[in-house]
């Protein structure tokens, strides 16, 4: 009995069993609402129950409607000459659809199916009592624990079968070899073969035939182990439902290799480094230094570039010249283009250049505007190093 209720979650069960006991021994009067799946209420007076309610459970109306007992026009009836009242007790024996003793024993049947219900799901808590009344009331209460004790009986009791089930869990569905057996069954089993369709649990089943939840999950039980029903599937879980797809699908690809903001890193190569401003792959010396490429082709022209003669200070402005015709020299470009290679020796401009940035009267060209023109890079000295003294680049 102790394995059930670990399964079943102990804490819970131990947390619901200590209010009911509290509530006995000081013999309150009230709900207690319990929290969980499918939860609960407990219904006391002068601290023994006298109704449980639990949304698991089929209550006392649903065994009278869905039995045929009474109908549903006649129900109706019923509740308009009991103004007031939800469980017309009054006007089913007046009119002869139950007697007395028959609506006890379904309201005592009513309270220990929920109690099952509550006990065989799962408790999160229970609330402080409240004053509602419950629907349909016994004359004489039962004692909490006792009420407890019945129903982890019948838990223990539906775990000890070959083919056990909880109440909410498996939907079964009809074998091959319960087809045309109906005629030779109990209408119990009828019943459910009726009823189990793949997607209806054992509670389900109770609701819609007004059966009490603990009897229908031992016939389940029951006729699974003898080869009646069979579980839809392995976890006993309802089958997916398919969604037909109205528009094509789009496959999602990765972005292109040449658009903007995307530049894979270099290989590296023993001797040459990595220009982060750039992105590109400059020789280094042995003292850790490199040259900055130069705009300028081979030949020492710039194919469209600006007139030097135009060329400002270095403030970024634009030039208003065109390309210039003849080959410009290191001195005439120092302000405005970057510096070549220099093999042998520093230029006097860089160093001159180095001193300027080092004060702070030096820049960056920041580029030209114009079409054909270059954006300029900052100047070699400042990127490599080299002090006023010059050096080997």
């Amino acid at each position: 009995m102790s394995g059930i209720r670990d399964s079943l979650g102990r804490v819970g069960f131990d947390l619901l069993s200590h209010a009911l006991t509290e509530y006995q021994d000081s013999r309150a009067t009230g709900r207690l609402r319990v929290s969980g799946r499918p939860g609960g209420a407990f219904h006391l007076r002068d601290g023994l129950v006298v109704a449980v309610e639990s949304p698991g459970a089929p209550g006392p109306e649903a065994r009278l409607l869905r039995t045929g007992r009474v109908s549903g026009e006649q129900w109706a009836e019923l509740l308009r000459e009991n103004e007031g009242t939800r469980w017309p007790q009054a006007g089913l024996i007046a009119h002869g659809y139950a007697g007395a003793a028959q609506l006890r024993v379904v309201c005592v049947m009513a309270t220990q199916d929920a109690t099952f219900a509550v006990v065989a799901g799962r408790v999160d808590g229970c609330a402080p009592l409240d004053a509602a009344e419950p629907l349909a009331p016994v004359a004489v209460g039962e004692p909490p624990g006792r009420l407890l004790q019945e129903a982890t009986r019948k838990l223990a009791a539906v775990a000890a079968l070959p083919c056990p089930v909880r109440p909410e869990r498996e939907r079964p569905v009809p074998t091959a070899a319960a087809d045309g057996a109906d005629a030779l069954l109990p209408e119990l089993q009828r019943e459910l073969l009726a009823h189990a369709d793949g997607r209806r649990t054992a509670r389900d089943i109770a609701f819609a035939t007004g059966l009490g939840v603990y009897t229908v999950t031992v016939a389940m039980a029951r006729m699974l182990g003898d080869g009646m029903l069979e579980l839809a599937g392995d976890s006993g879980a309802v089958a997916p439902i398919s969604i037909p797809v109205t528009g094509p699908i789009a496959a999602r690809t990765p972005p292109a290799t040449g658009t903007p903001g995307h530049r894979p890193p270099p290989e590296e190569t023993p001797g040459r480094t990595y220009t982060e401003r750039t992105g590109a792959d400059e020789p280094a010396d042995a003292g850790g230094t490199h040259a900055e490429p130069s705009d300028a082709e081979p030949g020492g022209e710039e194919s469209g570039g600006a007139d030097p003669d135009d060329a400002g200070p270095l403030d970024g402005g634009p030039a208003e010249g065109g390309s210039a015709e003849g080959g410009t020299t290191e001195a005439e470009r120092a302000g405005t283009a970057r510096p070549e290679a220099v093999r042998g020796g520093a230029d006097p401009a860089d160093a001159d250049r180095s001193d300027a940035g080092s004060t702070g009267a030096g820049s960056v060209d920041t580029g030209r505007s114009q079409e054909g023109s270059t954006l300029s890079e900052p100047v070699g000295a400042e990127r490599s190093g080299v002090g006023s003294g010059g050096g080997e680049l």
